[in-house]
């Protein structure tokens, strides 16, 4: 009888394995493994955990980083100008970048569920995912060009804006010298003396570029006397050339103001009105012998040039706009997948009892999707507490204060102020804000795998 019979063993069973042969639940011994685990873990330890430890250490020292200074670096959060207003517009970036994406990404998905092309245009909304932030920063530092030539932004803006309200031929626009004209403020000029019936009108003025002149312009004529009414001519009392014209006089090569509104005003009343043909002659009825001829500050108003979409007050918005169009197509190819996989008859179900499409979407469709744009909403969050690339490029150098972030003040303070303190100060605490939405994350993810 051997020594483990005699200890009262089971007869058949087998001693316990030394630690030295214990196995990992893949049957590998735990020593190949943790062998083979050695380089990602040192690579994890030198590219994570290392920068971590180092930047939670450089946050406690000074500039110079010799000299322990507490927790000044991190009082510098909350009392820098430029960092408060980072954290500002990083709440902002938190609060709306991930919610208009993801809501588009919903409506991209669901309305292109049933859409024989639906998938091709899935391909173009997901196509910018495809472009790297430097690249679609500068695509859009172009779109939001101020000069409506340039910018696409301003194109349309301009577009729609002038198909409702017309934009002046003749911004530039003014009397000359010796002119019967004279300022009669808010941008209009009025005849020095009054007008008579049958004796025709000079209306001089100078400033718009020959290449500016509407298309509708032709050469200046000399209107022609008429009983009763009160005629003249308004055109660009300017020839190129030294010594060639006559001031005041209609010559050959100038070109009439087509489109130029006369007022005829007794009073301070506006008696009649009037607008100039191709060649500048116009025409007042009787009513006008006796007025002042009014050009009204409509003719010289500045051009609309669109919106100033990079400026203080619109910057931010612009550049989540831009940050909507790279990820919104994230956002649907997410949610499509968990559109596929979702029980139809339940929807059917919801149908049949009466539903429309609305309550469908809004009590049966969003509720089953919940897990998956919560996967999205935390992703984006996430992505967006650490944008810096379209901030940097899209922001022009005057408006890049107004729309700074967290994680491009880091770069300007460990960098363009040589601050390192300060910049691994704000480095932790972007560390600490990512840290409750993984745990948030995290905690899904257990409940999902519990299912």
């Amino acid at each position: 009888m051997t020594s483990a019979t005699a200890a009262g063993a089971p007869r058949g069973s087998a001693a316990p394995k030394s630690p030295k042969s214990r196995k990992s639940v893949t049957g590998t011994r735990r020593s190949v493994a943790a062998l083979f685990l050695l380089p990602a873990l040192v690579l994890l330890g030198a590219l994570v955990v290392y920068p971590i430890g180092y930047s939670l250490i450089r946050s406690f020292y000074d500039q110079s980083g010799d000299s322990f200074a507490g927790f000044d670096n991190y009082e510098t959060l909350f009392t820098d100008d430029g960092i408060r207003t980072a954290l500002k517009n990083n709440v902002i970036w938190v609060v709306f970048a991930p919610t208009v994406a993801t809501a588009l990404g919903l409506i991209f998905a669901v309305l292109t569920e049933r859409i024989r092309w639906g998938t091709a245009f899935k391909l173009v909304v997901f196509m910018p995912m495809a472009i790297s932030m430097l690249a679609a920063g500068i695509i859009f530092r172009l779109v939001y060009d101020q000069d409506p030539d340039k910018g696409v932004a301003n194109a349309v803006w301009v577009g729609v804006h002038d198909t409702f309200a017309e934009s002046s031929a003749f911004p530039k626009a003014h009397p000359g010298r010796d002119s019967p004209l004279k300022p009669a403020g808010g941008g209009a000029f009025i005849t020095k003396q009054p007008v008579g019936a049958g004796t025709p009108v000079a209306l001089p003025l100078v400033g718009v570029a020959p290449d500016l002149m509407p298309d509708g312009a032709k050469k200046a004529a000399t209107a022609e006397p008429a009983d009763g009414k009160v005629t003249g001519t308004t055109w660009q009392d300017f020839t190129r050339g030294k010594g060639v014209g006559r001031l005041g006089g209609v010559d050959a090569a100038e070109l009439g103001y087509a489109g130029m509104k006369i007022e005829a005003v007794k009073d301070g009343e506006v008696v009649a009105t009037t607008t100039a043909a191709g060649n500048g002659t116009f025409t007042l009825p009787a009513a006008a012998d006796g007025a002042l001829l009014r050009l009204p500050a409509d003719n010289f108003k500045e051009a609309y040039n669109g919106l100033n979409w990079l400026g203080p007050s619109l910057v931010t918005p612009a550049i989540i706009g831009s940050y909507v169009w790279m990820w919104a197509g994230f956002a649907m190819v997410l949610i499509a997948a968990g559109l596929a996989g979702m029980p139809r008859e339940l929807l059917e179900a919801a149908r049949v009892d009466g539903a429309n499409e609305w309550q469908v979407f809004r009590r049966v469709t969003v509720p089953l999707l919940a897990p998956v744009l919560a996967v999205v909403v935390v992703t984006l969050m996430i992505n967006v507490l650490k944008v810096f690339d379209l901030v940097f490029i899209i922001a022009p150098g005057s408006s890049q204060d107004d729309a700074n972030v967290l994680a491009l003040e880091l770069y300007r303070k460990g960098f363009a102020s040589d601050q390192p303190g300060v910049a691994s100060a704000i480095a932790v605490f972007l560390l600490l804000l990512v840290i409750p939405v993984m745990w948030f994350n995290v905690r899904r993810l257990r409940r999902e795998v519990r299912r």
